[in-house]
């Protein structure tokens, strides 16, 4: 038999397919190789996010966000989205393993802390356009100049200019559904196998660690939320209004001002103990912004980075 040129082509184009598997190296993580066979094995059981997801929910005393946030805003632009932002980049920092994804049905360690958020358009208008912000966390950043980063995002959102998400929006806008169907399809089959170029989701906001909605902005209560298939987030987390509970402390019923939070948590990514242990910082610095996130003396004295920790004086 004879080879013609189409026989070398779809040989060749076999042999790229089969190379490109054997790719692991990533822009956005580094690959983690050694893994538990039980843990690797559960990459081909439950091959999507939505069915390795977790949700749990807990409840926050917010009486030292409610004081913090009160001695806060008078030095500098704060607000509940902010707390939680910089709650979650102490998390993330001090329990890493939260911070791995899955794609391609290995792991993945994120090379950054990596975190979205979104918010109004228009400050208190439910009309206005929902706005995501993708923010890479600084090492050595202190809370204070993690609010004046996102503050900045903020006016640039609420300018009026379009973002990078509102261009690439309005370009696929302008595609038939078959078109964009081949497009997510190759798009997909390109970050399965770590040939999707970086450009491509260096912006996009569900290339992130967490995923964070503040509902409370809107006087609403959190719901659980899924996790995405597009993109890399392993977590997300949603927070509600502050609201009075009635809770048992020392065998009294007494009422409480309660921060309601809620996670969505890709199991696949480690273990529960681990997850544990991340959701618990949360609450620990959620629940103490005084001491974990300062930035209030006048002095600068309580002036210290978010990450690392011990780099604080």
């Amino acid at each position: 038999m004879t080879l013609t040129p189409w026989h070398y082509a779809a040989i060749a184009i076999c042999v790229l397919v089969v190379l490109a598997h054997f790719k692991t190296s990533r822009a956005d993580g580094v690959f983690i190789g050694r893994l538990h066979p039980y843990r690797r094995l559960m990459f081909f059981i439950m091959r999507t996010r939505n069915e390795s997801v977790v949700y749990y929910d807990d409840a926050i005393i917010a009486d030292g966000i409610i004081e913090y946030l009160a001695n806060a805003k008078e030095k500098f632009g704060v607000d509940m989205t902010h707390i939680v932002v910089g709650a979650m980049n102490v998390t993330l920092g001090e329990n890493p393993t939260m911070n791995n994804f899955v794609v391609g049905r290995r792991m993945y360690a994120r090379k950054h802390r990596e975190l979205t958020f979104s918010m109004k358009r228009k400050a208190m208008d439910k009309k206005a356009k929902l706005a995501v912000v993708k923010m890479q966390m600084k090492d050595g950043e202190t809370f204070k100049d993690l609010c004046e980063r996102i503050n900045g995002s903020i006016v640039h959102q609420r300018s009026g200019k379009k973002t990078h998400a509102d261009k690439e929006f309005r370009l696929f806008d302008l595609f038939p559904r078959v078109v964009l169907r081949a497009f997510t399809s190759l798009f997909w089959a390109l970050d399965y196998v770590n040939l999707l170029p970086h450009s491509f989701t260096k912006e996009d906001g569900l290339y992130t660690s967490c995923v964070i909605a503040n509902l409370g902005s809107l006087g609403m209560k959190p719901a659980y939320h899924h996790l995405y298939e597009w993109g890399t987030s392993s977590l997300f987390v949603m927070v509600g209004k502050i609201e009075e509970r009635a809770v048992v402390e020392n065998g009294q019923v007494v009422i409480r001002k309660i921060l309601p939070t809620r996670y969505s948590y890709d199991e696949r990514i480690d273990d529960g103990l681990s997850a544990a242990y991340g959701m618990q910082t949360l609450k620990r610095v959620l629940e103490n912004p005084a001491a974990e996130l300062g930035c209030l003396n006048d002095d600068g004295s309580d002036l210290r980075p978010m990450w690392p920790r011990e780099a604080s004086s």
